[in-house]
């Protein structure tokens, strides 16, 4: 039986290399087109050949090397309607000790077509019913999938109140080193990446708009033959996560959720979103510096689900977030994508977020 979160460590980093591997081995000897297919239509997702490939490998795992001796609650697409499924079977979920969140690959449409790095996250929370929020993930751990020309492949981990630490792993010699990671320390944005998010067709141009609005009020108009500042728009939460933690990016911002009644007006679906999957390895981000809020500036919080969708911006550093909140919330509310009086929590709901 686990009760100590840190002996969770050592077998989840093992999965997560295992699924890296796989998902490695499987690219080097399968033609992109392939791994393209779709292998099947999900509420939160299309899931995608590459996908069940990882997919089988996590199930395998959790059920042998981890609910064999302590009953978990796994949450994941793939796992029926719900997306969680309750290891060993049989086992009543009020009796089981952790709730484990996982994407065993974010970042799928990137690595399928290999442009770029995918990431395995996993968090892993005390189980407090169906009440088990995001905050309440106690350890996290996140593993690259790099692309087949690629040798090296970053783990990254944290457990609550121990700060971040992370390996880089050569796969030509097997060896791995420690990484030193940190945050921006830039004081605005001007000449480094700030952004937000907008993969995917249905609002692209409102969202480019919000992007130009604040990047205008934030640093002025472009001047001649000048760049104020850069976008990327790597389609991977976690490996969004990496870019701030790791200091390459000083904003970003997904907030696809908000434009849902703009898009109905124009009888429009919302499609895509980010749910809490894509998020669960949060606690790395903020373990290193980096400020995550929702929209409206107040803590992330977001149940352990597939489903729901979360929006979520990040700061590299607090006077990143303060060049920056402002505006973007200025150009949420002159829009109606944001209320006048932003949500409060009470001070449970903040000692909750800040353990």
């Amino acid at each position: 039986m686990i009760t100590n979160i840190a002996d969770f460590l050592p077998p989840i980093r093992q999965l997560q290399e295992q699924i890296r591997d796989s998902v490695v081995a499987a690219a080097e000897s399968t033609s992109p087109d392939e791994l393209a297919q779709i292998a099947k239509e999900e509420a939160g997702d299309t899931i995608y050949v590459v996908d069940k490939i990882s997919e089988e490998v996590l199930l395998d795992f959790f059920t042998h090397e981890i609910a064999s001796h302590t009953p978990i609650i796994l949450i994941a697409e793939g796992l029926g309607e719900t997306g969680q499924m309750v290891l060993p079977a049989g086992v009543p979920e009020k009796e089981a000790r952790w709730r484990i969140i996982v994407d065993p690959i974010d970042g799928t449409r990137g690595i399928m077509y290999q442009k770029r790095s995918a990431w395995i996250l996993t968090g892993v929370a005390p189980n407090k019913g169906q009440a088990t929020n995001l905050s309440d993930i106690e350890l996290a751990v996140q593993t690259e999938v790099p692309l087949i020309k690629q040798h090296l492949s970053d783990t990254l981990w944290s457990i609550a109140g121990q700060g971040v630490r992370a390996e880089r792993y050569n796969r030509l010699t097997g060896d791995t080193q420690p990484l030193v990671i940190q945050p921006s320390r830039a004081t605005t944005i001007a000449h480094g990446y700030a952004m937000i998010s907008r993969f995917f067709p249905g609002a692209r141009e409102e969202l480019a708009a919000i992007d130009e609005e604040i990047v205008r009020d934030a640093l002025g108009p472009v001047q001649p033959g000048k760049a104020h500042c850069f976008e990327d728009q790597y389609i991977c939460t976690g490996g969004q996560f990496y870019e701030l933690i790791t200091g390459r990016d000083r904003f970003n911002a997904d907030i696809r959720p908000l434009l849902e009644t703009l898009l109905a007006q124009r009888g429009l679906a919302l499609g895509i979103c980010c749910h809490p999957y894509d998020l669960c390895t949060e606690l790395i981000a903020r373990e290193a510096g980096v400020i995550i809020t929702d929209a409206s500036g107040q803590p992330l919080l977001a149940p352990l689900d597939v489903s729901s969708n979360i929006s979520w911006v990040g700061y590299a550093n607090a006077a990143i977030q303060a060049q920056i909140e402002p505006l973007l919330q200025q150009a949420l509310r002159r829009r109606g994508l944001l209320s006048e009086e932003p949500p409060r929590f009470t001070d449970n709901d903040i000692c909750h977020f800040q353990k």
